[in-house]
């Protein structure tokens, strides 16, 4: 029997529905300490009906073992060409190993190939080492750029 922290487990990846919506808000919450989350089944919906934005799942039997979202930003300086941003990737700690998160990213170049994306950028918390190394191993380079983000709890009030 291979060892199933190096093989390939049997699921899919797909775009999310609103049944979804539990199980990503359990990955999210393996990806933040933030009670704040809130995965509304109705948003998961509007999403998938929103041709620039893609949210994927991979479910292996019927559980949700990982997640990412991708969206096209309009852009000037390639044509109509967009770039594309990967937001709130995770994959269960338990089903760590297996692939998935290099499947869901498979699933993230095809949709950017489709929309014929200049280029693909994501964001990755500072301490996610094991993380940076994975992206990395996936053609990410964590050298070329260097990412900046102001959370909504900075922004300055208006009157």
């Amino acid at each position: 029997m291979p060892d199933k922290r190096t093989s390939d487990v049997a699921g899919v990846v797909r775009k999310a529905t609103e049944s979804d919506a539990s199980g990503i808000a359990r990955l999210y919450a393996m990806l933040v300490s933030n009670p704040a989350i809130r995965v509304l089944p109705e948003r998961l919906t509007e999403v998938a009906n929103d041709p620039n934005t893609a949210l994927f799942v991979f479910e292996d039997g019927g559980a949700v073992l990982g997640t990412v979202m991708v969206s096209l930003c309009a852009d000037v300086m390639f044509g109509r060409r967009p770039f594309a941003v990967v937001e709130n990737i995770i994959v269960d700690e338990a089903a760590r190993s297996l692939r998935i998160g290099e499947r869901l990213l498979q699933a993230v170049e095809a949709f950017c190939t489709a929309a014929d994306c200049s280029k693909i950028m994501l964001l990755s918390a500072a301490g996610r080492e094991r993380a940076h190394r994975f992206f990395e191993r996936c053609g990410y380079s964590g050298s070329t750029k260097r990412g900046f983000v102001k959370y909504r709890t900075a922004f300055a009030a208006r009157d």
